[in-house]
């Protein structure tokens, strides 16, 4: 009985209440349906009626006279640390991620390479006791992309790419690399089957080569095909900024794939070059590449391959780059895939295309017939790696190459 009472006090007060109440609000003006009709929740959403959800419609664009002039990013200065623009620092940022992202060192640069000087020549080896002997020198140098561009690159033997080293299927090999570098590093041989403290990892598979020391690596090569060398220290910045070559090796025995008249090796890159500074380019801000090259050149100063009617190109293309992909097509007709990763493609499998994707640590052999005269152009197809700092020159940039068949 008691809880049936105070139910019934409840209900009478609830009911006093709303006597009270109503008319204050002004009686059946305003109801509580009329209030919910005009509350701003019930009402249409609108651009006018939301801050920050302006999103154009048929409002006329603001007058260029009217809008305020474009920021003007710079370079900064962090600890001693060049910065690139448009990097968002924060105060939890290490120190070791600032070097890794920081702008190479040009006072510890004491080599200018010639203008236009080459990447990727082959390396002569010594023979020692049946043993093919290669030396690399690594060293931060001043190398030319484009004869009015200049990089800051660590390099092989003072070149972009480093040097070639062509073997065949079945040799031992000894490779001496000093370190003249102001950090540490070591090589990894990409691809390779080889003793596991060959293989090149700091600190995996062996300690880093410090500033001033050598490290030897020898191994016996048991495979034929498309590799290259890379460093494995600070990958991300060492690497990106020019520390890779081509190892190309030639089969022991006659080779099974289609025959070709000319023999090119095609390494890619990405640049990040800002103010006279040299950046290693990464996908995040401030890093973004501006600049492409392959064979340590950008288009208009890349090679110009020259080939007759008839004959047959073997392309070797090389994902030397390391953060971002490059559908490489070639005018002209398509190409024979012969190759992937240094491994013979079967007959069955060696289909035909015209574009291919490359990404970082990959190899493609491709065959191309040049059955037209004319220039025919190799490039990469996403439109902004085919210019030199988002300029054209000469008809593109960058990724780009001419194919001059005759």
């Amino acid at each position: 009985m008691r809880s049936k009472s105070i139910v019934w006090i409840v209900l009478l007060a609830l009911t006093l209440g709303l006597v009270f109440l109503m008319p204050r609000l002004g009686g059946s003006q305003n109801s509580p349906n009329s209030i919910a009709q005009n509350s701003p929740l019930s009402q249409p959403a609108t651009n006018q009626n939301m801050p920050g959800m302006n999103m154009g419609g048929t409002k006329s664009p603001t007058p260029l006279s009217s809008l305020p002039p474009a920021p003007m990013s710079s370079v900064t200065q962090m600890n001693g640390l060049v910065m690139p623009p448009g990097m968002i620092m924060t105060s939890d940022m290490s120190m070791e991620a600032m070097e890794d992202m920081a702008a190479v060192d040009l006072t510890k640069i004491a080599y200018t390479a010639p203008v236009d000087a080459r990447g990727d020549e082959t390396l002569t080896p010594k023979l020692e006791n049946g043993v093919k002997v290669f030396n690399l020198d690594v060293s931060l140098i001043k190398w030319n992309i484009l004869p009015n561009v200049q990089v800051a690159a660590y390099a092989f033997n003072r070149q972009v790419p480093g040097p070639r080293i062509r073997v065949t299927e079945g040799d031992r090999i000894r490779i001496v690399v000093k370190n003249n570098l102001p950090e540490p590093t070591t090589v990894h041989w990409h691809g390779m089957i080889l003793p596991n403290n060959m293989d090149g990892p700091a600190d995996v598979t062996q300690k880093p080569i410090a500033p001033g020391a050598s490290y030897i690596y020898e191994f016996t090569v048991k495979q034929a095909g498309t590799y290259f060398y890379h460093s494995h220290k600070d990958v991300d910045r060492q690497q990106t900024l020019g520390m890779y070559g081509a190892l190309i090796i030639d089969p022991k025995n006659k080779p099974k794939t289609p025959a070709y008249d000319q023999d090119f090796v095609v390494q890619l890159q990405e640049w990040t070059v800002k103010q006279g500074y040299t950046f290693p380019a990464m996908p995040m801000e401030g890093l973004m590449p501006n600049f492409f090259t392959i064979n340590g050149k950008a288009y208009p100063s890349t090679e110009t391959i020259n080939a007759k009617i008839g004959q047959k190109i073997r392309f070797r293309f090389i994902g030397s780059n390391n953060a971002f992909i490059h559908p490489m097509h070639i005018h002209g007709g398509p190409f024979k895939i012969i190759e992937t990763d240094g491994n013979p493609l079967p007959a069955v499998a060696q289909i035909e295309k015209d574009t291919i994707n490359v990404a970082p640590g990959e190899r493609y052999d491709v065959i191309w017939t040049a059955r037209e005269k004319g220039k025919w152009l190799l490039h990469c197809h996403i439109a902004h790696h085919a210019t030199n700092d988002n300029v054209e020159v000469e008809g593109g940039g960058g990724l780009v190459m001419i194919i001059n068949v005759t």
